[in-house]
């Protein structure tokens, strides 16, 4: 899904879009779990496997303005939120001062090897392309310990659209993808992942989400 310049193309797409609805989207996001019980028993399901596997830290990537990041430090996990948008990581600071959260991509990872007891990428998958997951997955096992778990949410059902407006009227130009369970399963286990749990749900966070469990095999 690239465009002129280069294979990448979507990234830079991606962290202008969010730049520019950074404030809006914060807003409108803000209490959201608020209204999602079962997706506040997903992140508790996961807090509760870090907690029993001796803590440390956990990266909530593609964090946006960190609302996911200071809900895991509520649950008494070590959260720190990274995301590639310059706008968004001002935004989360604002929200959650004394919460680390810095910009980087899920594509490059700039943590050590087995650094993390969790890694969380709450429907931050949604706008890589289907050739940039197997690469984005193996960047997630690198930086997990063994047997770390790893919890993604995401868009369920085929095909992808382009969202040209968004969170206040702002111009974006972002591809969402929505996946199969099955298939997001699959790629997880050629990345070196086994599933312990997944559901499909309908809630204020998607029209029809998908929540998988997986932990890194060691």
């Amino acid at each position: 899904m690239g465009d002129e310049r280069g294979t990448d193309g979507w990234l830079e797409d991606t962290r202008v879009s969010y730049d520019t609805v950074a404030a809006d989207y914060a807003d409108q996001v803000r209490h959201l779990l608020d209204e999602t019980p079962e997706e506040r028993a997903a992140l508790a399901d996961f807090a509760g496997l870090v907690r029993a596997g001796g803590g440390g830290p956990v990266a909530d990537v593609g964090c946006g303005p960190g609302r996911v990041t200071a809900h895991l430090r509520g649950l008494g996990v070590d959260a720190f939120g990274i995301d590639l948008s310059p706008g968004m990581i001002d935004a989360a600071r604002r929200d959650h001062p004394g919460v680390r959260f810095e910009v980087g991509s899920m594509t490059d990872l700039d943590l050590a090897d087995g650094s993390l007891a969790g890694l969380v990428a709450w429907y931050s998958l949604i706008h890589v392309p289907d050739d940039g997951i197997g690469a984005v997955l193996a960047h997630f096992r690198r930086v997990l310990r063994p047997g770390g778990p790893l919890l993604l949410g995401f868009h369920v059902g085929d095909g992808s659209r382009l969202k040209t407006e968004g969170y206040g009227g702002h111009p974006m130009k972002v591809h969402v993808h929505r996946r199969r369970p099955g298939r997001m399963g699959a790629w997880l286990g050629a990345a070196g992942f086994t599933v312990e749990a997944q559901r499909t749900l309908t809630s204020a966070e998607s029209a029809l989400g998908g929540i998988l469990l997986a932990r890194r095999v060691r």
